[in-house]
């Protein structure tokens, strides 16, 4: 006679197992992703050396305005709003890392004319997220483009070496400077996929995008340092979210920001990006409720 009708059973919870299989769909699109642009995107390399060449430009244009400002004044060593020549200098190459991280290139244009033209059909049909599929996507993005653009980096970088007067920066202030960018990638995301989530309710957003992106080149930091705004517009300015896009992580690793402060300014940049991935779920899941699609 079987004993088996008399074994016990051990069931794995529903909730465990719809986990699983979900990690193994996200895990499987990650890869999917990075394996896909390692393959077509051999230009990073070059691509990314490129974008230091201006670059040599800033370095002749911030050299003759300290020069000028030192001869005026009779001072050797000139600074402005906190920063001397080298130190503006490098302030540059490290917006170039945050914009890097931070930057999402066509995310908000890509949503509206996936909602406008129907294809977000396909996201409420089958089991995948869009919001964890871009996100993910972006993610394979990033770790491709630093694979291949970390030797131009670390070639522009070693050359430039000694514009960081102070050297690396301690491992506390490392730690922070590498969070800085790490969430400031995620508040770029977010922000941007919200900005593509007001297709749901208009048919074109190119106008507010460039808008956007108008106010985020300047306001972020990663034309100037915000320390050199007058001292009233400073105070609005550094109340924003853009500024962790770009000065925010450059002024961490420069010491641009004093000790007992930078707790208090991390947290704040933890509840900006708390803050827009709410409001992108939020807009997503309204979005949705309002869609109406037809067609095959």
């Amino acid at each position: 006679m079987s004993t088996a009708a008399n074994s016990p059973t051990h069931s794995v919870p529903t909730h465990l197992t719809g986990t699983r299989q979900k990690l193994r769909t996200y895990g499987s699109i990650l890869k999917t992703a990075l394996g896909e642009r390692l393959v077509y995107r051999g230009d990073f390399a070059l691509g990314t050396l490129m974008r230091f060449l201006p670059i040599v430009t800033q370095v002749f244009l911030w050299f003759a305005v300290f020069d000028a400002i030192g001869n005026a004044e009779g001072e050797e060593a000139a600074t402005i709003g906190g920063f001397g020549f080298r130190e503006i200098v490098a302030y540059y190459l490290l917006t170039m890392i945050a914009r890097a991280f931070s930057s999402m290139p066509g995310l908000a244009s890509g949503i509206a004319r996936e909602i406008r033209e129907g294809e977000i059909k396909r996201y409420l049909i089958q089991p995948v997220d869009l919001i964890g599929l871009l996100l993910l996507t972006r993610i394979a993005h990033k770790l491709a483009f630093y694979a291949v653009a970390i030797a131009p980096f670390a070639l522009v970088f070693f050359l430039c070496r000694d514009y960081f007067v102070d050297g690396w920066p301690p491992p506390y202030r490392m730690t922070a400077f590498i969070g800085t960018l790490l969430m400031g990638f995620m508040i770029g995301f977010f922000l941007e996929a919200a900005i593509g989530m007001i297709g749901f309710w208009f048919l074109e957003v190119s106008s507010l995008l460039f808008i956007y992106m108008l106010f985020s080149f300047f306001l972020s930091g990663h034309m100037f340092p915000l320390s050199l705004l007058p001292d009233s517009i400073e105070t609005i300015v550094t109340f924003l979210p853009l500024k962790y896009l770009a000065y925010f992580p450059a002024a961490v690793f420069l010491g641009k920001i004093p000790d007992e402060d930078l707790p208090m300014e991390m947290a704040i940049e933890a509840a900006w990006l708390t803050f827009f991935i709410v409001v992108c779920r939020f807009a997503f899941n309204r979005g949705v409720r309002r869609y109406s699609g037809y067609g095959g």
